[in-house]
């Protein structure tokens, strides 16, 4: 399950209704949280033990859904990552927007050497 940021939501809003216009990021970025993210970007996203975000390529949106069309692999973590649960999907790869965020269908403790991998097409995202 996936849901889309208020500052997506309004930057699509904006765009349709010719209020603004949004460009779309050229690159995106895939971030972990042990906890929701929050419409508002609220959610506390992991940092340190040679965690970064990485980027992410999407196929065309069919039917409302589209999935990552390449393996998303995170670096080795240098330190404990704790219990993953969920995804951001963000604009930069620090700092920048949350775009759409959502928890994955399992949970995965990380511990130090471990690496995180999303296999192609196993990260869903739907609009509804």
């Amino acid at each position: 399950m996936s849901a889309m940021s208020n500052y997506l939501e309004n930057e699509i809003l904006d765009h349709i209704l010719g209020t603004g216009a949004f460009t779309h990021p050229s690159t995106v970025y895939v971030g972990l949280a042990t906890a929701t993210f929050g419409e508002g970007n609220t959610g506390t996203e992991l940092s340190g033990s040679g965690y970064a975000r990485q980027s992410a390529t999407f196929s065309a949106a069919s039917g409302g859904t589209t999935s990552n069309s390449s393996a998303i692999e995170f670096p080795a973590a240098t330190g404990s990552w704790g219990t993953v649960s969920h995804f951001g999907i963000f604009d930069a790869s620090s700092s920048g927007n949350l775009l759409i965020h959502g928890a994955f269908s399992a949970s995965k403790s990380i511990a130090s050497g471990d690496i995180l991998k999303i296999d192609t097409g196993d990260l869903d995202v739907t609009a509804a």
